[in-house]
């Protein structure tokens, strides 16, 4: 349903996911090359697959159980991605060097935010759901 808040925090998840990793750069390569998750298959399915799996999560809004696994899944892929741009990061030339590491690279941290904040308020409907089915 449009108007329960974690729908508007899932479309935040799908739209920062499938379309802001395209355009920010996740990296910068030996100070010439530049890259985008276009630039790497595997990245970009991540993304998507993250947005898809917020999509769905949208729809699963008459079973809220499902739709709580759904978000836990797609946390979970969000730390595999997370997890791959740190390995990256720890792995770039340059060392330490802060303007070789593009702000793309926080993108899994700001859907995880909002799928923690998604299942929150889940938990909450869910939680509403049960007090009146026990005052019946």
């Amino acid at each position: 349903m449009i108007q329960r808040i974690q729908t508007f925090y899932l479309l935040i998840v799908a739209l920062l996911s499938a379309i802001l990793p395209f355009f920010i750069n996740l990296w910068v390569e030996a100070e010439i090359k530049v890259y985008y998750a276009k630039n790497d298959i595997l990245i970009s399915i991540a993304f998507y697959a993250v947005a898809i799996l917020a999509v769905v999560a949208i729809f699963l809004y008459k079973k809220r159980q499902n739709q709580f696994v759904v978000n836990r899944l797609n946390m979970i892929l969000n730390l595999f991605l997370l997890g791959f741009f740190v390995y990256r990061s720890l792995n770039l030339s340059g060392g330490t060097a802060v303007s070789e590491k593009g702000i793309g690279m926080l993108i899994p941290v700001f859907s995880i935010v909002f799928l923690v904040l998604a299942n929150r308020a889940i938990k909450k409907d869910e939680d509403l759901v049960k007090s009146v089915d026990r005052l019946r």
